[in-house]
């Protein structure tokens, strides 16, 4: 795509957890976004379950499950099996996401008993009445671009979809690591090093660019350790930092061209998040929406807004419906293992996830719109390296999509909000 180069110094990522675009945008009322309709619907022993009326519970009374085979069922059909090492199938239905939900057990734990209660089972297919419950990503979505055709670049969990956002591979994992794998790359017992030799970090690094991450630490305390410390090359506490100070941070002078966010995960230990910013399906959204509006604010008060983009992302889907049939994509092509202990359902890395929430915020978006392009995790990527003139990383952030074509307005915009607003508790 032929764009003319904006005049960006600073790149923001606020990256949550665990939403579709549908369940979370669905009903938001922005015209000329692609989305379910009230009848869009799935059925299961017996019984059809509903996205609509708008009104969906912020809390899950159990985690749907989101593991590779979880997703897999939901987009093939019940009982489906993926066969390892071979091409992920062209024809989707995208119909089965209650019945995984009243099945699976792969989110099973102390704090997350599964399967879900027979009275839940229509909850996974429920979407929020946006403006109302959401009214911080209600507000930037129709303030700025959303992207109703960005997919996560897995279809599977958290751990392979945030890794391809840090080095456009997930070095061969479909799969979640166990606690003690994340205890050891955190730690650096063992080092999680991608088949590239490098990260985002690591290119901007090599570039004399700097970055910068923030965790946030308020609720439990190992829900504020981020997952990005898990990376060979970045020390947990040495070159991450407490959201908290980031406004002070961007009081100036703020050198740093790339910036990365995480949510506090809460309580991972019993399985059950609560207590954390991230959105989990099982902790409700009301301090994700605030730790979107407190990023947001900060920057828009800040020096560098003129010449700064953010991007609020969603890692994967969660379990949660959605209408859109995800698409095929192109493989990293990095050399990364065929490896069935990590990557169980022999997934070739040959199609997207679920499609997820994705709004793009800057004074030079010239005014409100949807954007359709087809877009990935890596697109975050592909538009920091075209910025800022880094090579690619692997063939996913070499042809990805990028958001430049967004950013198209000659002088920033003078009537961005200077904060957001907040509805009571959810």
């Amino acid at each position: 795509m032929d764009v003319s180069q904006p005049q960006i110094d600073h790149v923001f990522v606020l990256m949550l957890e665990n939403r579709s675009f549908d369940h979370m945008l669905a009903f938001s009322g922005i015209p000329g976004i692609e989305t379910t309709t009230s009848l869009g619907s799935n059925s299961f022993d017996g019984s059809t379950y509903t996205v609509g009326p708008p009104g969906a519970p912020p809390k899950m009374a159990t985690d749907p499950g989101h593991e590779f085979a979880d997703v897999f069922e939901q987009l093939c059909g019940h009982g489906a099996v993926h066969t390892p090492w071979t091409a992920f199938p062209s024809h989707l239905k995208n119909d089965d996401f209650v019945s995984n939900y009243a099945t699976s057990r792969s989110e099973d734990a102390p704090g997350n008993p599964t399967p879900a209660p027979r009275s839940a089972w229509g909850d996974v297919m429920k979407c929020f009445d946006t403006k109302r419950q959401l009214p911080v990503l209600h507000q930037l979505a129709s303030e700025f671009a959303v992207c109703d055709h960005w997919f996560s670049s897995v279809p599977g969990p958290t751990w392979p979809n945030r890794l391809f956002l840090h080095g456009a591979s997930s070095a061969g994992w479909a799969d979640s690591p166990t606690p003690q794998q994340i205890i050891d790359w955190i730690k650096k017992t063992t080092r999680f090093v991608f088949p590239s030799g490098a990260s985002i970090f690591d290119r901007l690094t090599a570039a004399g660019l700097s970055w910068r991450i923030y965790a946030d630490e308020d609720g439990p305390a190992l829900g504020g350790v981020p997952m990005v410390a898990a990376l060979d090359g970045i020390e947990y506490q040495t070159n991450t930092f407490a959201f908290s100070q980031f406004e002070a941070d961007l009081a100036g002078p703020y050198k740093y061209a790339y910036t990365f966010i995480e949510p506090n995960y809460g309580d991972s230990v019993s399985g059950s998040f609560a207590g954390g910013s991230s959105q989990h399906p099982t902790d409700g959204v009301a301090r994700g929406e605030a730790l979107i509006k407190a990023t947001y604010d900060a920057i828009r008060r800040s020096a560098v807004w003129n010449r700064s983009v953010l991007f609020v992302l969603y890692d994967e889907h969660g379990g949660f419906y959605d209408s859109v049939h995800p698409r095929p994509a192109l493989p990293p092509g990095d050399g990364s293992p065929n490896d069935p202990a990590i990557n169980g359902g022999g997934f070739l890395f040959d199609h997207f996830g679920v499609r997820v929430p994705a709004v793009i915020i800057s004074p030079l978006i010239s005014k409100p719109r949807v954007d359709s392009t087809k877009y990935d995790h890596t697109s975050v990527l592909a538009t920091i390296e075209r910025l800022f003139g880094l090579a690619p990383m692997t063939n996913r952030d070499r042809y990805a999509n990028d958001v430049r074509h967004l950013l198209s307005a000659s002088t920033p915009r003078t009537d961005c909000p200077l904060t957001l607003g907040l509805s009571g508790p959810l």
